[in-house]
Parts: C-alpha cells; sequence; structure tokens
C-alpha cells in the first residue's frame, strides 16, 4: 500500500470520527412530558405520548475551488459477448382461445 492510500484511508477515517462526533454532540434532545399508559377498564380512555423538545446544531456546506490531478482515460471499443433473454409466451392449449 502506497502513501498516497494510506492517506486516504486516514483521511476517510477522520472524516468518519467527525460525522459521529457531529451525530452525538449536534443534537440535544430534553424530554418535555413523561409517558403515560392509558387506564384500562372495559372501555379505554386518557392516555398521552411523550412530548419532546430538540435543539440541533446547524451545518453549512460550502464550496471552493481547487486544482487536483485528474487523470487521463483513453476509450477504445472491442468486441464482447453479453448475455442477453429470450422469451416465448406460452403455447395456446385451450382450442377455445382461437
Amino acid at each position: 500500500m502506497n502513501s498516497r492510500n494510506q492517506v486516504m484511508i486516514a483521511g476517510a477515517v477522520v472524516l468518519l470520527i467527525l460525522v459521529a462526533g457531529f451525530a452525538f454532540y449536534m443534537v440535544d434532545i430534553d424530554q418535555t412530558k413523561e409517558a403515560r399508559l392509558p387506564d384500562v377498564d372495559v372501555t379505554v380512555s386518557g392516555g398521552q405520548a411523550p412530548e419532546f423538545d430538540a435543539d440541533v446544531g446547524s451545518v453549512k456546506v460550502t464550496e471552493e475551488k481547487v486544482k487536483v490531478p485528474v487523470p487521463e482515460v483513453t476509450v477504445k471499443e472491442e468486441e464482447v459477448t453479453v448475455p442477453g433473454i429470450e422469451i416465448s409466451p406460452p403455447a395456446d392449449d385451450n382450442p377455445a382461445d382461437n
């Protein structure tokens, strides 16, 4: 493995760590109301779902122009065999269909 690949892998690991950090630290959820089960008799009444307030951070995506090395690719045509499919409908077995 050459040093360029090692740098790319290290960069990907750092990026994953940053994304995980944002996932854990950019969201603050506080439960504002407890859940309560409904009263159960012959009939069901009441009950409430919990409520939450969520404060989330913001992320701004920007653009910048940079020069990067890009390989030049040439394309040539070659004849190759590729898979195909042939579909045949079923034979007419019922004379009443004619």
